[in-house]
């Protein structure tokens, strides 16, 4: 089976190098191409057998899976461009989140699935967010399945929890290291501690406390439990960040929800210029 990637900026080369070095795609079954072709020759030049090809109907001809890895606005005229190459026998597998597989299903006769990874999976890790279209034969769903179970722990969704569980598996990477390098950088002022010491012991910390989660030793709350004895010192910064932290999660979540409506109000005034299928 080969599969293909339109487009591969930092997700797109993060699916592609997962896939290979876990073994669950061959190198020599990978097409791919990207507007700005050095992109895709980099990855060639780690992985001499993909195959790199210079336009999307290329990828699509060679693929009977093809990842579509590009910007939301740019989802809806790639694929009117390339539906007549797009028969049933094959499956998109688009990443982007504004985007729902019916109105991916509205523009293409092939199936369709909308699967939004993590720059966790990368370490074959974390969670990948999976919603099928009806489009999808049981044939697809678990190909898709187990490609995605040797990268990731895969998850279905419905669509309307589709916003908030991407920024918790997807956007939570970047948000929870902003706050590790605030922890570093707090630490760094305070005391005598180096940066490159704080650093290491912040890292090996985080690893740490992730493989207590993943062996389920703890979890979250009695981890918390367990290391805040009463009346110690990590009671006492707990203390502090019940005081400060206030409703800094809510705001997060209803300022990425504004961002992902804004997103999907541009989209679909996008799909409704043009007739459907």
């Amino acid at each position: 089976m080969n599969v293909g990637f339109v487009g591969t900026g930092n997700m797109g080369r993060i699916l592609i190098e997962s896939f290979i070095e876990s073994g669950a795609i061959k190198p020599s079954f990978i097409y791919m191409m990207n507007r700005t072709m050095s992109k895709a020759e980099a990855i060639k030049s780690l992985y001499p057998k993909t195959n790199v090809v210079e336009t999307a109907e290329e990828v699509v001809k060679h693929s009977d899976l093809i990842f579509i890895c590009v910007k939301p606005l740019d989802i809806h005229p790639l694929l009117k461009s390339l539906d007549h190459l797009l028969t049933p026998n094959k499956c998109i597998i688009s990443i982007t989140s504004p985007i729902n597989v019916d109105q991916l299903e509205s523009l293409v006769e092939c199936q369709v699935t909308r699967v939004i990874p993590s720059i966790t999976n990368r370490a074959f890790s974390g969670v990948s967010l999976i919603t099928y279209g009806n489009s999808c034969h049981k044939e697809t769903k678990t190909t898709i399945e187990e490609l995605f179970e040797q990268i990731s722990n895969p998850v279905q969704i419905e669509d309307d929890i589709t916003r908030v569980s991407s920024d918790i598996v997807s956007c939570g990477p970047a948000f929870f290291s902003y706050l590790l390098q605030r922890f570093v950088d707090g630490a760094v002022a305070e005391t005598n501690i180096t940066k490159e010491q704080a650093v290491l012991l912040a890292s090996e910390m985080i690893v740490g406390m992730g493989k207590l989660l993943e062996t389920e030793i703890y979890t979250l709350p009695t981890l918390q439990d367990k290391v805040c004895v009463k009346g110690g010192v990590t009671g006492k910064g707990i203390k502090v960040l019940e005081d400060e932290v206030g409703e800094m999660f809510e705001k997060i979540f209803q300022a990425t929800h504004e961002k992902y409506y804004e997103d999907i109000e541009e989209v679909s005034v996008q799909f409704s210029k043009i007739p459907n299928k």
